[in-house]
């Protein structure tokens, strides 16, 4: 007969019920390859883990769930939204997992692989070809968001550009993990913008734990977030040709602007030296903390957020033959 003491327990499984739950949780890693100094510790936030490739599966996730739990998400209603790529697919990924369905707005800089993915995922794409008065087609695909809720009563916008739900994803998510992850304090936080949701919700975090750190905005040539001059911007992810609703400029200290040439050379370097594969906004980065180091106190401690992966931009950053247009592009119409 056994008795207690030869009963083994099973260990605790550890399995997800979706893909969705394994958002979040990303490491921290020390670019000392890349950022060589002795006075300078360069820590970079990998959101490019996330299972959907980006940070924006944080804020899908959030913003679905919320309103699945509230009601503004009804069960089996239609999702609408605007999106360059990254949020579109994370989109689709809480739109096949919450059995929802879901129509993603789109324009011809959309890349090919982001395309595919959410053809693949099940999403309706709806493309709008028309250059909106920014010179951009953030304007025009608004315009058919709208189109498409007024033929749709029972579509939701999700609205990134104005969803406070935004921020508060990455309040709670990135930056609470990152205040976990830092014993030390950081000196300075940079950050990519686009809809300003990720920097202010983990600026907003991250002050609580470490009040004197300044925050960083990076933000693309061409980009009228911050008041700059509108202008073509080819790497889709960073910069807007609208102020977005969320945005408080009174709470970023500093603005970096980084031309799509720039930012590729940025990742270049980044995949050269540490390893990383990462997207268009993450070169950006890289690059911003690399104009910006010389000023600096020192000695530092910068950490970045480095939004996506690269896959998606194989026909961009990473093609030669863009490369060459896109310099030769700047040389046409320097900033």
């Amino acid at each position: 007969m056994a008795t207690a003491a030869d009963t083994v327990a099973e260990p605790d499984e550890s399995i997800a019920e979706s893909v969705f739950d394994c958002v979040g949780n990303t490491p921290v890693v020390a670019l000392n390859r890349l950022f060589s100094q002795p006075d300078v510790d360069v820590l970079a936030k990998l959101e490019l883990m996330n299972p959907g490739g980006s940070m924006k599966d944080r804020s899908a996730r959030y913003i679905v769930d919320s309103g699945l739990r509230d009601g503004s998400i009804t069960p089996g209603c239609r999702l609408v939204e605007s999106s360059s790529g990254n949020f579109g697919i994370a989109l689709a990924m809480a739109a096949r997992v919450r059995g929802l369905r879901f129509t993603c707005v789109l324009d011809p800089k959309t890349t090919t692989a982001n395309l595919a993915l959410l053809r693949s995922l099940g999403t309706d794409v709806e493309m709008v070809d028309d250059v909106d008065d920014a010179g951009g087609y953030l304007h025009s695909r608004i315009r058919r968001v709208n189109e498409l809720l007024t033929a749709d009563p029972d579509a939701v916008w999700i609205n990134q550009y104005a969803n406070d739900r935004n921020w508060q994803a990455h309040y709670h998510g990135t930056g609470a993990e990152l205040a976990e992850q830092l014993v030390r304090p950081p000196d300075y936080l940079f950050a990519a913008v686009s809809t300003t949701g990720s920097i202010l919700g983990c600026s907003r975090r991250l002050r609580e734990e470490f009040p004197d750190m300044r925050v960083i905005a990076v933000d693309s040539v061409g980009s009228v977030i911050f008041g700059g001059a509108p202008g073509p911007r080819d790497i889709p992810g960073i910069g807007s040709s609208r102020v977005p609703e969320l945005c408080r400029p009174e709470e970023i200290d500093e603005v970096v602007y980084v031309d799509d040439v720039t930012a590729a050379t940025g990742c270049r370097q980044l995949l050269a030296t540490e390893g990383v594969f990462a997207g268009g906004s993450t070169g950006a980065v890289v690059a911003a903390i690399q104009r910006t180091l010389p000023r600096l106190d020192h000695p530092s401690r910068i950490v970045a957020v480095f939004p996506d992966r690269g896959d998606r931009y194989l026909d961009l950053v990473y093609d030669d033959n863009w490369l060459t247009g896109a310099r030769r592009r700047r040389t046409e119409h320097p900033a």
